[in-house]
Formats: structure tokens, C-alpha cells, sequence
């Protein structure tokens, strides 16, 4: 699973690193750092809750098994 960033979207809220703050890095203002974020196995529920807490809609669920090549 990875989550999709829209850097464009984020507000600042910091609501997704409050969640999981190993998953989600944020930057000195607390916005989203640029980049996808490949979720680790096992870490799929937390880093579900932590985007979906994004009240800007800033952070999309990819479920498609991430590429290993």
C-alpha cells in the first residue's frame, strides 16, 4: 500500500503525523513532506486512519500491492 500526496492540498493541520508520526513526516510548519509514502506491511491500518483524518483530502489510499522491481 502507498499513500498518494497532494502537496498542493495541505493545510498545515498536522492531524495524518499525529496519527502516525513515523509514517507521516512533516516539515518545520507541519506540512506534508513532498512524495509518495510507501506503507510498511503491518503499518497498513495506522497509516489508513492517518490519512483519512486529513480534513483537506490532502492524502490518497493506494491498495495496490507496491512494485518490488
Amino acid at each position: 500500500m502507498r499513500i498518494i500526496v497532494q502537496n498542493a492540498k495541505c493545510q498545515g493541520h498536522a492531524r495524518c503525523a499525529a496519527h502516525a508520526p513515523h509514517i507521516f513526516k512533516l516539515d518545520d510548519a507541519g506540512y506534508i513532506l513532498p512524495g509518495n509514502i510507501e506503507v510498511a506491511e503491518g503499518e497498513e491500518l495506522t497509516a489508513s486512519r492517518g490519512a483519512r483524518s486529513c480534513p483537506e483530502r490532502a492524502l490518497e489510499l493506494d491498495r495496490e500491492p507496491c512494485s518490488t522491481s
